[in-house]
């Protein structure tokens, strides 16, 4: 079966997971290599088995190749793995889950969770802004189903995912909790102040805004909409190689603000570990 017969056919299997982004009301029918809600509105698959549920175009920074290529070469050498495994340990070991990711990237969380969760007949569902991360996502040997979404109206039912997974992105906490079925978790990973502390201190002078980092504001926010969340620190080295260290410099946004001096000083100065530093926030709906 070809990925976009394999991909139209998960959709045909899932359909009550989604609805139309542009009128909200449900899926009903597949035909050949397109979807279509009860209003008439047509989505096509791409030739990846992969679909565009935006209804305006949004122009962000984060679809660049080359940041794209370099996190999915640094999580392949096992980058975030502790993270992806705490986040599977949450999802314990019952039969059968819906997992949203939201802003899912290159796919690699998905991917370990689906490595480690085998003969579970999960239903996993990735979403990013970025047509080339989901691009990149599709071309895995995964069950899994990519498409390109808004945060802020996410296609799917009410009540529709037990697992709402969110790792370093932003949050539609009224969209989380629409979406979230009753006794469902929402698994959030945010940054600590020592996240990559490395990488800010060599591309940033002390008094830049970048040379350090807050999580104050977000974790505020997150307490406010779940005041009884469970929130557990999770902090670990990781080594580096030449070649890593330049995927990291390239796949995180810190190089972005950095002047080109300080860059090619970076580049030329490489580190040999960084500190990965997260907070692990989960709710039960």
């Amino acid at each position: 079966m070809k990925k976009i017969e394999k991909k139209l056919h998960f959709v045909a299997q899932n359909i009550d997971m989604f609805v139309c982004p542009v009128c909200r009301s449900s899926f009903v029918d597949t035909q050949p290599y397109s979807v279509i809600c009860k209003n008439g509105h047509n989505f096509d698959f791409s030739k990846k088995g992969t679909l565009y549920l935006l209804t305006h175009q949004i122009t962000s920074d984060y679809d660049d190749d080359r940041m794209w290529n370099s996190r999915a070469k640094i999580q392949a050498a096992g980058f975030f793995e502790p993270i992806a495994e705490k986040i599977t340990s949450i999802i314990g070991t019952e039969e059968r889950k819906r997992i949203l990711d939201v802003g899912c990237g290159e796919g690699s969380t998905l991917s370990y969770i689906e490595n480690k969760r085998q003969n579970s007949e999960d239903v996993m569902i990735g979403f990013d802004i970025s047509k080339r991360a989901i691009n990149l996502a599709a071309k895995r040997e995964s069950d899994a189903f990519y498409c390109i979404a808004d945060l802020a109206k996410l296609p799917f039912n009410k009540g529709i995912f037990d697992i709402v997974i969110d790792m370093f992105s932003p949050s539609s906490y009224s969209e989380f909790k629409r979406v979230l079925a009753p006794g469902g978790s929402l698994i959030k990973i945010i940054p600590n102040s020592n996240y990559l502390i490395e990488l800010r201190h060599l591309l940033y002078d002390e008094g830049d805004k970048n040379y350090s980092y807050s999580n104050h504001d977000v974790l505020e926010l997150f307490k406010e909409n779940y005041p009884a969340a469970e929130i557990e620190q999770l902090r670990y080295s990781f080594k580096l190689t030449p070649e890593l260290f330049e995927n990291l410099v390239y796949m995180t946004p810190l190089h972005w603000g950095a002047d080109s001096e300080k860059l090619e000083q970076a580049l030329s100065n490489k580190l040999n570990e960084i500190t990965i530093d997260v907070s692990v926030l989960v709710v039960k709906s």
